[in-house]
């Protein structure tokens, strides 16, 4: 049954992929528009993924939260075992900035957990995508679904995560955008604890994805996030044995909170105490 519904959520990321590039690589596409303006090209973008998707997650039977889409009130989705969470176009700047590190995310929670996620980079056709009892995987060169595939063959054809990268750096990943002062002393700390730290910036939720495939060690998040923002990296950590923990605790996120908005986080190893 999830195998299905994996399936399904890496449908709609590749086709929403699809639909966003077609804007992306149109040469008469200005970026260089304020930031979510009416029929700006990255609006019409976040707008067309996001209807692709709804339209194929329609046939599932859990309900919708996106970013783009209607937010239904709390009272209505406290009450919701299961949902889908999207964010059909994550990484706005680098959107504008035209350097490819924008995603589509998509994560199915269950009870607040995420159990199934994945993540599309559409100019780079890399696909991470996790489910908790398959583990999570990374795949190259895909744009499309080919006829007859599985998931079976999707895992047979993909990379299993984290992949053993041996380095003599403890590598922190952090935010190309959002690189704020308790980032900049969270990461002086760590130049306290390791001998050799190297720092290497990404855009949108492929920061996640870096710690999830074991390229880099740590991803401190202290600045605002939503829900649809970590969901479907936090799923993609979970299944490669990473979590999402809220900073200073042990605690991991949750999600379909009242409140969307994240609490500061770190991606890293899972604690041994848990």
């Amino acid at each position: 049954m999830e195998q299905k519904y994996l399936f399904v959520a890496v449908d709609a990321a590749l086709r929403a992929g699809e639909k966003i590039l077609s804007i992306y690589n149109d040469p008469s596409s200005d970026f260089e528009i304020e930031r979510k303006a009416d029929n700006s090209p990255l609006t019409i973008a976040d707008r067309k993924a996001h209807e692709t998707i709804a339209g194929i997650l329609k046939d599932t039977p859990f309900p919708l939260l996106s970013e783009e889409g209607r937010h239904m009130d709390y009272t209505v989705r406290k009450d919701w075992r299961e949902l889908w969470i999207v964010d059909p176009l994550d990484g706005t700047k680098e959107f504008i900035k035209r350097n490819g590190e924008f995603t589509v995310n998509i994560a199915l929670v269950r009870e607040g957990i995420p159990v199934i996620g994945v993540i599309y980079l559409p100019v780079k056709q890399e696909l991470y995508f996790a489910e908790e009892s398959l583990g999570a995987y990374k795949l190259s060169g895909i744009t499309s679904l080919p006829d007859g595939v599985s998931v079976d063959k999707l895992i047979a054809s993909a990379v299993r995560l984290p992949q053993p990268y041996s380095r003599d750096r403890y590598i922190v990943v952090a935010s190309r955008s959002h690189l704020t002062p308790e980032t900049e002393a969270y990461i002086h700390e760590m130049r306290q604890q390791h001998d050799n730290v190297e720092l290497i910036s990404s855009g949108s939720s492929i920061k996640i994805c870096l710690v999830a495939e074991g390229k880099a060690d740590v991803y401190p998040r202290f600045a605002p996030t939503m829900e649809w923002d970590t969901a479907a990296g936090h799923a993609i950590a979970r299944a490669a044995g990473m979590e999402v923990y809220q900073a200073g605790q042990d605690v991991p996120l949750s999600y379909n909170k009242e409140d969307l908005l994240n609490p500061w986080f770190i991606v890293e190893k899972k604690r041994v105490n848990h």
